[in-house]
């Protein structure tokens, strides 16, 4: 009897040990080689043509990420070319819709964006707006 009351006494000793343990590895990690960098990914990276054109400025151009109710408009990089970026460091299941006057709008199937432990996998995709 007196081994089962010193374990009750002494069970928050040992579960508040186990949780301080528990802390120390998520704040540091076992050292496994993996090295992650403080970059941040674009996960979604979007090229742009515009068919019968040599207009490569991206002036117009409208490219939206959906995933649910999450809604994202990428961003030409660099600025006022046909290279557009988004979803940075941000897993999910996209579709991209482009748009532009006088072209057919694009609409893409799912694009799964994944990540390993550090960071997203970008996915690329090359879309030609064609000529209403």
């Amino acid at each position: 009897m007196k081994n089962q009351y010193l374990a009750l006494l002494l069970m928050p000793v040992i579960m508040a040990s186990s949780c301080e343990n528990e802390a120390i590895e998520k704040e540091n990690p076992i050292d496994d080689g993996i090295v992650c960098t403080m970059e941040a990914k674009a996960g979604l990276n979007v090229s742009v043509s515009l068919q019968n054109s040599s207009n490569l400025e991206q002036i117009g151009i409208t490219v939206t990420a959906k995933d649910g109710l999450y809604t994202e408009n990428l961003v030409a990089y660099p600025p006022h070319q046909l290279n557009f970026t988004g979803a940075f460091e941000r897993k999910g299941n996209y579709i991209i819709t482009v748009s532009k006057t006088g072209y057919k709008t694009y609409t893409s199937g799912v694009i799964n964006v994944i990540a390993d432990r550090c960071h997203v996998i970008p996915q690329i995709v090359n879309v030609v707006l064609e000529v209403e």
